[in-house]
């Protein structure tokens, strides 16, 4: 797949078993590879969640707002 931009990756990350840690249990584990996103983390989830609902209220018009991330990890 070759997206239009960054933000068509965002969600849709895999699952992978993690069958040693399920080794002796009634139960099949599995662990959702959130490093795939692009900018490495879930909180890319929130972050592109937090954009399209701001530009549906009409709060942030793209090409014209500006967006201005202060803070250093814990997504704001």
């Amino acid at each position: 797949m070759i997206a239009p931009q960054a933000s068509a990756t965002v969600g849709g990350t895999p699952l992978v078993w993690l069958a040693r840690i399920g080794d002796g249990l009634d139960a099949q584990i599995c662990g959702k590879l959130e490093y795939f996103n692009p900018g490495g983390s879930v909180k890319d989830r929130i972050g592109a969640a937090m954009v399209g609902a701001a530009e549906a209220r009409g709060e942030l018009v793209r090409g014209e707002s500006v967006i201005i991330e202060p803070t250093s990890g814990n997504t704001g």
